[in-house]
């Protein structure tokens, strides 16, 4: 998550995707109905349990490896995390949004300059697509940024938490969605999986996505942003619990299916401290999901919250709670498995 120094910018009902059919007599014909309902059950539970804590471990550790010597934007470290990322997603047969031609989408230097972004090389987001086998224009975003803040006097900061993470999170959703289309049940509506660079310096990849977009921002239905879901912080110490920012913001149902995905899910405390523009840490804005939230865009952002080891070379694998983080990456597939299979499009009616 971007750090800053001072506060200036500083239902689902997991319902099934077949709605019960009522008959005009007011009898229901519901057998078919039924079937459908039981059908799309077990294909989210088959789908859901392929979120895997021996995957996300797995992952993690090399992502958040010395190898990877920090991930800062543009480095040769944060490269060879970008391809380590989609030789994983070829190896689940995921592929690029066709219009993009490849898994990258090139971050210009020249642009994190005007910005702010200093001397940073070209960088790159990454850009996983599964296509919605019904609705397929309607793009489901669920993004992470995977850079972090490098080496800093030899010493690696390797960001496991921040947003390694995040990172895993995100591929490990990737996984659950890909099983769930090979079994015939793919997303009615289309997933992006987007990797974002540049976070650390400013939102840069993000920016630059929504100023860019590859699908257009009218079709994206909703941006669910994974930043450090890992640990706990002191208030919550021990605690099964997440944060969620934004979910109420511009939409009256994304949070009512959030609660309703996790109720039937992980069950967790969903903390809502941070769901507040006004409130003096600013965390509305220190994400990535604020780049789409200023374009109308329906957000939630799912976070853990400031800890002792955050933005230290401290941030290490060796601490992170894999059973947390299981457990938050299974809310968030659930969450987007409603929204990608649900009838309507949720609304916006918020500003």
């Amino acid at each position: 998550m971007k750090k800053i120094l001072i506060p200036i910018f500083s239902v689902f009902v997991l319902a099934s995707c077949g709605t019960s059919k009522v008959a005009t007599n007011g009898q229901n014909t519901s057998n078919s109905a039924s079937s459908s309902s039981s059908k799309s059950d077990k294909s989210f539970q088959s789908a859901y349990q392929n979120i895997k804590l021996e995957d996300l471990k797995k992952n993690l550790y090399v992502i958040a490896s010395d190898e990877m010597e920090g991930r800062d934007t543009g480095s040769q470290g944060q490269k060879k995390a970008g391809e380590y990322m989609i030789n994983y997603y070829k190896s689940l047969g995921i592929s690029f949004p066709k219009t993009l031609g490849s898994y990258y989408q090139k971050v210009p230097s020249e642009y994190m300059k005007k910005r702010g972004g200093e001397d940073l090389p070209d960088s790159e987001n990454i850009l996983a697509f599964i296509e919605g086998s019904e609705k397929p224009d309607e793009i489901i975003v669920i993004s992470a940024h995977y850079d972090h803040v490098g080496t800093q006097n030899g010493v690696v900061y390797n960001g496991a938490d921040d947003d390694g993470s995040g990172t895993v999170a995100v591929m490990e959703i990737a996984k659950a969605f890909q099983s769930a289309k090979k079994a015939g049940n793919g997303p009615k509506r289309s997933i992006l999986f987007l990797h974002v660079t540049g976070e650390e310096h400013g939102l840069f990849g993000s920016e630059f996505y929504s100023d860019n977009p590859v699908f257009p921002l009218a079709n994206t239905v909703v941006d669910l942003n994974i930043d450090m879901i890992g640990r706990d912080d002191p208030e919550n110490r021990g605690k099964n619990y997440v944060y969620v920012i934004g979910s109420e913001m511009l939409s009256s149902e994304l949070k009512v299916i959030n609660e309703a995905a996790n109720k039937k899910t992980v069950n967790l405390e969903l903390n809502y401290k941070y769901d507040d523009p006004k409130d003096p840490q600013r965390l509305y804005y220190r994400s990535d999901h604020y780049n789409f939230a200023k374009n109308n865009i329906p957000v939630a952002f799912y976070f853990d919250g400031i800890h002792e080891d955050y933005h230290k070379p401290t941030d290490d694998v060796e601490k992170i709670d894999y059973s947390m983080l299981q457990k938050r990456t299974q809310l968030v597939f659930a969450t987007a498995w409603e929204i990608a299979n649900r009838e309507a499009r949720i609304v916006v009616d918020k500003k």
